[in-house]
C-alpha cells in the first residue's frame, strides 16, 4: 500500500510586533538612503527622536537622556553634536548649571525633508495596497496606540 504523504502545518501568522519590526526597519532605512541622496549626509538615527520631541518642547540634557534611554553622559555628546551640526540650537534658562536646546531651522528642514521622504514612501505603499487601505492601516494604528496610551507617545529608539 502507497505511503500518504505527511500533511503540511500551515504557518502561523507572521506576529504583528515582527513584521511592525520589519516595516520599521525598511522604512528607516529608506529614510537615510533618501535622506543622503538629498545631501543630508551627516544625519545620525538617533537624531529623529531627538529633533521630533525638540519639536514638541525645549530639552534639557536630562529629558535626552531618558528619551534616548542613555547616560546623562551620552546625552550630553548627542546633543553638542546636533548643536554642532546646526539641528539644535541652546536657549538661555535661569539656572546656569541647566542646559537647555530647542529646535534649530536646519533641524526644522530636516524634519520638512523626513515628512516629504514618508509621504514618498507611503505613495509607494499605496502604488501596492492602494490609498484607502494605507489610510485604513494608518487609522487602525493609530487608534490601537491611543486606545493603549491614552494620545499618541513620544517616538523613541526600542529598548536595549
Amino acid at each position: 500500500m502507497p505511503r500518504r504523504p505527511e500533511p503540511v502545518a500551515a504557518e502561523p501568522p507572521l506576529p504583528l510586533a515582527r513584521l511592525s519590526a520589519l516595516i520599521y526597519r525598511s522604512l528607516i532605512d529608506d529614510l537615510h538612503a533618501h535622506l543622503r541622496a538629498r545631501g543630508w549626509r551627516d544625519v545620525r538615527p538617533s537624531y529623529g527622536f531627538v529633533l521630533l520631541e525638540a519639536r514638541r518642547r525645549s530639552l534639557g540634557v536630562t529629558d535626552v537622556a531618558r528619551l534616548m534611554e542613555v547616560t546623562k553622559q551620552a546625552a550630553s555628546k548627542l546633543v553638542d553634536a546636533m548643536v554642532t551640526a546646526g539641528y539644535l540650537r541652546e536657549v538661555a534658562v535661569d539656572d546656569a548649571r541647566a542646559r537647555q536646546v530647542t529646535l534649530a531651522p536646519r533641524g526644522r528642514r530636516l524634519l520638512g525633508a523626513v515628512e516629504e521622504i514618508y509621504a514618498e514612501l507611503e505613495a509607494e505603499w499605496a502604488r501596492v495596497i492602494g490609498a484607502a487601505r494605507v489610510e485604513a492601516l494608518r487609522a487602525d494604528l493609530r487608534a490601537v496606540l491611543e486606545a493603549r496610551h491614552g494620545a499618541l507617545p513620544s517616538v523613541r529608539p526600542p529598548s536595549r
